[in-house]
């Protein structure tokens, strides 16, 4: 384990965070299909900022029965039933992105991942569903411990819209990609990583005089 990986497994007390962006069918994740999803992972540089580390990226067949509302459909703008997509189906995306997360996170040795997302709940909802559906015995990710960038953007930005958020914080983002889980992921990762990093340079981390 690297000076690296020790410093991010004490930034964040253990949990490993990771940005997850979703896009579906609907806001019931018990009920609207799962249509694509994105995790990026992070890392801190030598510098000792956060950064982006990996992105894993993956278009989701709708699982049996899945309700698909069009409204969500025309807003995201996704065929579900297009070949193009090259769409896996979801038990076979949810084991190999928990796997890569598995891998990641013993990398840094730690114990659990945390999701990260901009109004995390939807996008942790969602992921918790298609665990369970697919028998996933091992997750990763904690079941209900989130970073919620919504929060922090508001607190840091005075915003807490993904896209005014970004541009607050001096990042660029196209609104016609918008709606694109890599994208959404990605950029949310780039915001995430601009707050824990103006935070530290503000002097809030590393809190030396707290003990564990």
């Amino acid at each position: 384990m690297t000076a690296d990986t020790q410093q991010l497994k004490q930034r964040f007390r253990g949990y490993f965070p990771v940005v997850i962006d979703v896009e579906t069918a609907g806001f019931n994740p018990r009920t609207d299909a799962l249509l694509e999803i994105a995790a990026v992972t992070l890392k801190l540089n030598q510098t000792g900022q956060l950064v982006r580390d990996e992105t894993f990226h993956f278009h989701v067949q709708p699982f049996a029965g899945a309700n698909l509302e069009q409204a969500a459909l025309d807003f995201n703008g996704i065929d579900p039933h297009c070949a193009l997509r090259g769409a896996l189906p979801e038990t076979e995306v949810m084991k190999e992105l928990c796997k890569q997360i598995r891998k990641k996170q013993k990398d840094a040795d730690c114990q659990r991942s945390v999701i990260v997302a901009h109004n995390a709940a939807f996008d942790q909802g969602f992921v918790n569903a298609a665990v369970e559906r697919s028998s996933i015995k091992r997750t990763p990710f904690h079941p209900f411990v989130s970073f919620d960038t919504t929060s922090l953007s508001a607190l840091a930005f005075g915003q807490t819209v993904l896209v005014k958020a970004c541009r607050t914080a001096g990042l660029s983002f196209d609104q016609a990609e918008a709606h694109s889980a890599l994208y959404d992921a990605e950029k949310t990762a780039d915001l995430f990583c601009i707050i824990v990093n103006k935070w530290q340079q503000l002097g809030g981390w590393p809190l030396t005089t707290v003990e564990n």
